[in-house]
């Protein structure tokens, strides 16, 4: 949930395929939290992941976008009718 009520347009983006809503200015990082996503899971389990220094120094956060882009979700903004997957190898298979 959010902390602080965001104010600005509605924006519409696709994450694993499912449509999600998300006001304009939302990081990924916050959209993806906010819909009940994950960024990653846990290399040695099934536990799920949410970033870690949330400010690009680290590599936790990495999705990729529907033209096959690599980036953070900690520091990159949502943008309108973004196409975004946190799983890399359903990226390949359906960007």
């Amino acid at each position: 949930m959010r902390v602080v009520p965001r104010h600005g347009a509605p924006i519409s983006l696709t994450i694993d395929g499912h449509a999600v809503e998300a006001v304009e200015g939302d990081g990924l990082l916050a959209v993806l939290l906010l819909n009940g996503r994950v960024v990653r899971h846990f290399e040695f389990g099934d536990a799920p992941r949410a970033g870690f220094c949330l400010m690009g120094a680290c590599q936790d956060c990495w999705v990729s976008l529907g033209d096959g882009e690599r980036v953070r979700a900690c520091t990159t903004p949502a943008a309108s009718d973004m196409i975004v997957w946190t799983d890399h190898r359903k990226a390949g298979a359906n960007g």
